[in-house]
């Protein structure tokens, strides 16, 4: 057996080397992609190799004469997974079409037979039989409607019209005329790289699938992101209201960020939306805690109330009535430690009527956030933040705590800095995340 390795920039460049060289019958035994070139490192460039064998007893068929080609654009994984599912069609149409124009001039044949015979005398007339279709039994106003629908389908799928194929990622990719094997699309990859479930992969990519195709260029990322925003809740942007303060306060395990989160929160509605903002602490536990808001009120220019007891929060509450936001940093609790959490729930409840968002870090496992979750679900949850997100290698958990929970997610927090790493928790956001190292 004959083994050969081809080396091109692109997948597609590398198979047609292979079907040049080895021809059709080859088959391909491994495709890999690497980093060439470059000085320590940087400015390397991505190759794909491709190893394929063919039986040295079987004729290669000889070399296509060189024909200069134009330079072409690399395709797209949508395009390569379309071109390689609409050749087989193409074919099929194609004999169908084949098969219609046979029918009917067979049909105009057997029509002239029987003129001719109607004009012989009736002894001289003979039954004229066909072992095939009787095309007399269609009409042929029908018979040009079929060959009219058959000739527009194969147009249409040559030039790329048919939209009736899944999106590529829940499809298994074979490259067609040789045999490559099976690998993983895309998607299924990067949703298993950043450790999301397999039963939500399937959802997933089930949800993608059945998004009806767009006009125009189409990327992953972007269908990848209306998928989240079918299965995720988003909350978006806060909306205030008319005639009292929207209360938020945010509860959560110890070191997970709540009180930079607060401030961040603070300054994104006060500095950059120009809501009027108060801010009231009940962490007067952890050293230092204070005194960072204070510094960071100090700068935003925002009142700061400090509460260490259920009749002090109603007071500052009532102290601030005319702002457009409350925001109260709690005391960070273990999620293990029952009384502290009933404690703290009693508290908020006796004295003023919140919204209550848990904040949660990206780098905590799965079942840890679970756990956290029921334990913390003896406050009314509203909404949940994301924190640390730049800390992490994989943000699955996100993913699967939210679809298996059924949470809404108000915001992700990407660092330290007040107030550039918080923004607003979207979809399309989300799917960034999943992607960012991956397919786009």
């Amino acid at each position: 057996m004959l083994v050969k390795t081809f080396q091109a920039p692109t997948m597609a460049e590398a198979l047609r080397l292979v079907k040049a060289e080895l021809g059709p019958d080859a088959m391909i035994l491994s495709t890999k992609k690497e980093k060439q070139g470059g000085i320590l490192g940087f400015f390397s460039k991505q190759v794909v190799k491709v190893t394929a064998a063919i039986d040295p007893h079987r004729p290669a068929p000889p070399p296509p004469p060189p024909v200069r080609e134009r330079p072409e654009r690399e395709r797209t994984t949508k395009e390569e997974f379309e071109n390689s599912m609409l050749a087989p069609l193409a074919r099929e149409l194609r004999d169908l079409r084949e098969k219609v124009e046979v029918m009917t001039k067979r049909d105009e044949e057997l029509r002239q037979r029987q003129s001719e015979q109607a004009s012989l005398p009736a002894d001289q007339q003979s039954k004229t039989g066909d072992g095939g279709i009787n095309l007399n039994n269609i009409p042929r106003q029908d018979l040009e409607e079929i060959k009219k629908l058959l000739l527009n389908t194969l147009v249409r799928s040559q030039e790329g019209g048919v939209k009736s194929v899944q999106w590529p990622d829940a499809a298994i990719q074979t490259s067609a005329g040789i045999g490559v094997p099976s690998e993983k699309p895309p998607l299924v990859r990067e949703l298993e790289r950043q450790g999301i479930e397999p039963d939500l992969q399937g959802k997933i990519i089930e949800t993608v699938n059945t998004l009806p195709m767009g006009q125009g260029e189409e990327t992953l990322k972007g269908r990848l992101g209306e998928a989240f925003g079918r299965l995720i809740r988003f909350a978006g942007n806060l909306r205030m209201k008319k005639n009292a303060p929207r209360i938020i306060a945010l509860v959560g395990p110890t070191g997970v960020g709540k009180t930079t989160t607060t401030a961040k929160l603070a300054a994104m509605y006060a500095l950059n939306r120009g809501n009027k903002v108060a801010l009231i602490t009940m962490d007067i536990f952890r050293v230092g805690a204070v005194e960072q808001l204070k510094t960071y009120t100090k700068i935003m220019g925002i009142p700061l109330e400090v509460a260490s007891t259920p009749k002090e929060l109603e007071r500052a509450v009532e102290r601030h009535s005319d702002c457009d936001l409350i925001l109260i940093d709690t005391a960070g609790r273990s999620h293990k430690d029952s009384d502290k959490l009933e404690e703290m729930k009693g508290f908020l409840e006796t004295t003023i009527q919140s919204d209550i968002y848990l904040c949660l870090s990206a780098t905590t496992k799965d079942r840890e956030l679970e756990v956290i979750l029921n334990r913390f679900s003896i406050f009314p949850i509203s909404k949940v933040v994301f924190t640390k997100l730049d800390e992490c290698e994989s943000v699955g958990c996100i993913v699967n705590l939210l679809l298996k929970a059924n949470l809404q997610i108000a915001y992700f927090t990407t660092g330290q800095r007040v107030p550039e790493d918080i923004e607003v928790a979207t979809s399309e956001k989300l799917a960034e995340l999943i992607l960012k190292e991956g397919a786009q």
